[in-house]
Formats: structure tokens, sequence, C-alpha cells
């Protein structure tokens, strides 16, 4: 259920801090990617090289680098985590997150979640600290935020004493990020197109757009993040592949046909965000068609069209999603197509939007359901509208 989340995990200065490395391996074998990210005082109890061995990425706990003098962007590392887990949570961390008070690069990141409910903490602390009433006040604060609480556990203390206030077991930890990663889409079977696809004139020469991939391959991240099972078929494009989804590499449109609809049958839900060639030339010539001093004629021919074949073979309790990039009466069109392909939802891109579109890191879209209910994002980075369609998507599975 972890597979695929990026986890900022968060050490504050307490002695459970050298179980950090465990949390960390765990993550890791469950299939998270991890970024950590220290308060100064932790130092003294686990150190950097251990924690970024472990995880494969640099460790943060400054606002600076001292060689580099790079400014650690707490912001950009809020905005990377699906998952903030701030464990240990000692009693003054936890004072100063219920109190807005930031004075280090753990405390700035936690004040730059966008999503307060995706941040998990384990108290760690003496049992007389644990169970004092400023701490447990501090405790209920951060729950009304939608802060989620990973309990203390009785047993022994570093003071020697027994009783509650022991971070909770590094397995229990990973059991509670897991148990709260369930959702409409656990276990749903998602095959998602992107990129564009090339047609073929001859060996070397082909028809195309100008399609990045970013939207299709931003949508099997975030499906992959609330636990579905992903197939991306892709077209052409330089991105990396998903960690934790399986990517099929296609060329055409035909090819891409192929793919999905071999797919369709054990299929919860079918997103078909790539930009797909309408036309391909009627012939292919073997060899290069050499320059000449007079045009080239090319006879074109329709390629198949996957979102209407779905729409036809679809069958109960299956959802398909389909895209729309319109230059004119854009939200009149994407209605017609939404219909015409018995299509679940069509999500509409505009030419018009300064910003969206192929290409871009940012888009700005419009989803349009088959009940007639129509909602308008702000212009984003693609991956907050994954998440936006991503979460739409979830209120239409049965």
């Amino acid at each position: 259920m972890l597979r695929g989340k990026r986890v900022l995990l968060g050490i504050s200065a307490g002695i459970a801090a050298y179980k950090t490395p465990l949390i960390v391996r765990e993550l890791i074998k469950a299939g998270a990617e991890v970024q950590v990210v220290m308060t100064p005082a932790t130092l003294d109890f686990v150190t950097p090289l251990t924690l970024a061995t472990l995880s494969k990425n640099p460790v943060f706990h400054q606002y600076f680098d001292d060689e580099s003098g790079e400014w650690n962007n707490h912001v950009e590392l809020a905005k990377w985590a699906d998952i903030f887990l701030i464990a240990p949570a000692t009693a003054n961390t936890i004072g100063k997150m219920a109190g807005g008070l930031c004075d280090n690069l753990l405390l700035a990141c936690y004040f730059s979640m966008p999503d307060l409910s995706k941040v998990y903490f384990a108290p760690a602390m003496d049992l007389d600290m644990f169970k004092h009433e400023q701490n447990q006040e501090n405790i209920k604060k951060l729950q009304s935020f939608g802060n989620k609480l990973i309990d203390a556990e009785h047993g022994e203390l570093a003071s020697g004493l027994e009783g509650k206030g022991r971070m909770a077991e590094v397995s229990n930890i990973i059991k509670a990020l897991q148990g709260d990663q369930s959702g409409p889409l656990q276990g749903k079977k998602v095959v998602i197109t992107a990129g564009p696809t090339f047609e073929e004139i001859d060996p070397v020469r082909y028809i195309g757009n100008y399609s990045s991939g970013k939207m299709g391959y931003s949508l099997a991240e975030a499906m992959r993040n609330e636990g579905a099972e992903v197939v991306l078929v892709s077209g052409p494009t330089h991105l990396d592949s998903p960690r934790g989804v399986e990517l099929v590499k296609v060329i055409s449109a035909k090819e891409m046909f192929d793919e999905v609809i071999s797919r369709q049958e054990d299929a919860d839900v079918l997103i078909m965000a790539a930009a797909v060639a309408d036309f391909k030339p009627s012939e292919r010539a073997d060899q290069k068609i050499k320059k000449g001093n007079e045009g080239m004629n090319i006879q074109l021919e329709p390629n198949p069209d996957i979102l209407a074949h779905l729409g036809t073979k679809k069958g109960k309790g299956q959802l398909v999603v389909g895209f729309a990039l319109e230059t004119e009466n854009e939200v009149e069109n994407a209605k017609k197509k939404l219909q015409k392909k018995n299509a679940d939802m069509i999500i509409l891109n505009s030419m018009k939007d300064e910003g969206a579109g192929f290409g871009h890191d940012t888009n700005k879209v419009t989803i349009l359901d088959k009940d007639n209910n129509q909602w308008t994002s702000e212009l984003k980075s693609k991956r907050e509208i994954a998440k936006d369609i991503v979460s739409k998507i979830g209120e239409q599975i049965k």
C-alpha cells in the first residue's frame, strides 16, 4: 500500500532516533521513496550518512548547505511528499508544531505542507513528559489540524522507568501508514495512455504532435499513490518510468490500440490521456523518400479510435475516461465527445489557457461527467491536476 509513495521522514532529537534507519529500511522495502529531514540537534543521535545510504537520497538538516551554499527548499520538500512522517516527535517539536513556532528546517517543512492530513507524528518521550497536560493538549491540537497520531506505546523508557511514552515500534508505524492508505482505488486495475503516437511516413520521417506525456505520467503516479495497480501505455517520450507502474512502450496508434484493448477486460478504470494521431499515411515507404524539386503528397487514412472502442465495449462497473483538446466551443465540443464516445468522464484542455496543454509543467482542466457535473481547476502543476482528476474518478467508483 506504500508502493510508490513519497515519504518525507522528519526526525527530531530524541533517543528513539536510533530506530529511524529501520524505519527508512522498512519504507524502502514497502516500495516507498524516502527523503529525510532532521533537526540540527538530531545529529547527536543518528548520522546523516547512515540515513542517506539507506534512503539513497541526501539528508537535510539546515536551510543552507555548508559546501555549496545552496538553499534546501522546504517548500519543494513539502510539495514533494505524499506523506510526512515525524518520528520521533519530541515534546519540543510537538509543542512548536502546535504553537506555530518555526526555527528549523523540519518545522519549515511541516508548516509548508499543503495538506495537513498527510502528516503523521509518533511521540517519543519520558512518561511524565508524555502525560503532561500541556503535551496532551498539544497532541490534541495537532489532531484538530488533521495531523494523524501514531500513539506512543507502553514499555521501558530511556530513563529506566516504565510506562507510556515509548515511540511506537517500527512495525506498528509502518502498519499505521499502510492502514490509512485504503480508499476507493485501492487494488483497482487501471490502464492509462500517455504521450504522442508517431505514424511513419518512411524509415526516418513521421507524423506526430507536441505531447510531452507529462499529464499521463502524472496520472499514473497519482493512481499508484492511491493504491491502484497501474499499466501505463506510453507513446514516445523522454520521461522516466514511474516507480511501481508497469510501463508498456509503443510508437503508433495501432500499437497503442492493441495494447489497451488487450487489457480492457481486466481493467476497472481506463484513462485515455494520450494525444493519439487521428490519421496515418495510407502507405509507408520502405526506403527514405528522396527530396525532389516538387512537393510531396501524402494520402492519409484514419487511425483506430481507442476511446470510442472502449466506450462501445465498456463492461459493467467499468469507468472510461477520455481527454479532449479544443480550440473553440470547448465545453460544447467536450460534451458532444462525452456522449459520442460513451465515456464516463472527459478531461477538457483548452489551447486558449496560457501555461496549459502540450509541453508545459502546468495545466488547467475542466472535468465533465455523464451526470452533467462540471468542475474547472485553477492553473497548477500537472502533478496537482492529476490528484484532482484521480479524486474525481474515485468519487465515480462503485
